[in-house]
């Protein structure tokens, strides 16, 4: 049992699980019947996307200290109350079924998907 961490619309691998589409908007130009059938995801999940001022902070983020500057404020979102709760649901789910999380960024090392997975290991999930 376990999360893992995806982009979203890339193809899903055998045990996977639920895929919860943790972005701010659903795809552009997607049917809502085809989200998950393309991939995408089975649930949106928007409450642990960052906000629309920060997902424009991230997105025009062009050095590592405007990176950190993200970094820091986007766990500071997550760390209010129902969020941070939200998190500690999906950490204690981790232990009894498979389940994964994402977003649309190619890269995820600049994406909100990887402080996603360390507010998730932190919490004690068991995260691939």
């Amino acid at each position: 049992m376990s999360i893992s961490i995806v982009r979203l619309g890339s193809p899903r691998r055998p045990d996977e699980g639920v895929r919860l589409g943790t972005v701010r908007r659903p795809p552009r130009g997607v049917a809502k019947a085809d989200f998950a059938k393309l991939d995408y995801y089975d649930v949106w999940f928007p409450n642990l996307s960052p906000s629309a001022e920060l997902v424009q902070e991230a997105l025009s983020a062009a050095d590592e200290k405007a990176w950190l500057a993200f970094k820091r404020k986007f766990r500071r979102e997550m760390s209010e109350p129902d969020r941070s709760r939200e998190l500690d649901v999906l950490a204690a789910l981790s232990h009894q079924t498979n389940l994964s999380v994402g977003c649309y960024c190619q890269e995820e090392g600049r994406c909100h998907r990887s402080i996603l997975r360390e507010l998730l290991t932190e919490r004690g999930a068991l995260v691939i």
